[in-house]
């Protein structure tokens, strides 16, 4: 079990780890360049603009498969992070750094389905998933993208996932 008497910075270190050592799991992120924004257990996936992610430059628009991969890995790390969330609070997974087979397996993409609302502008684009249920074997997950409002989305996402088995 954690030790109750855990120091504020001491569990921001151990979350921030946690996610940090999720996060390295999935290579294409660097290259997309997405990175999480933690507050407690919600995570904001932030994909920062970079000329590289434009599909049509007369627009000009984020590329559609460079937001469907923003959206499809915002559903996976949420789906690892909530998974993992309760073991790592109770102190039974522990992130280090010298040792990341801590980190469970990531779950696999059953099927994915992406509503494209509005093109993406070319500017920083931001994400939240939400599980809407994960047992043992299958888990479904809901993600939304946004630009400068999140009440005005640009693009939504249904994904389903297989479990990883222990």
């Amino acid at each position: 079990m954690a030790e109750r008497n855990e120091s504020l910075p001491q569990i921001k270190h151990r979350r921030d780890t946690a996610l940090r050592l999720l996060v390295e799991g999935v290579p294409y992120l660097r290259w997309l360049g997405i990175q999480f924004d933690r507050r407690g257990d919600e995570l904001t996936a932030i994909m920062p603009f970079d000329d590289k992610l434009i599909g049509n430059p007369f627009l000009p628009a984020l590329h559609g498969g460079a937001t469907a991969a923003f959206l499809e890995i915002t559903a996976l790390v949420e789906l690892a992070w909530s998974a993992m969330w309760e073991d790592m609070e109770a102190g039974r997974i522990a992130p280090d750094a010298a040792m990341p087979d801590f980190m469970p397996r990531l779950p696999k993409t059953i099927d994915f389905t992406v509503d494209y609302l509005r093109a993406g502008l070319p500017r920083d684009a931001y994400a939240r998933a939400r599980v809407v249920r994960s047992g043992r074997r299958y888990a479904s997950v809901q993600v939304e993208a946004w630009q400068d409002n999140r009440a005005r989305l640009f693009a939504q996402a249904t994904a389903h996932f297989l479990m990883p088995q222990v």
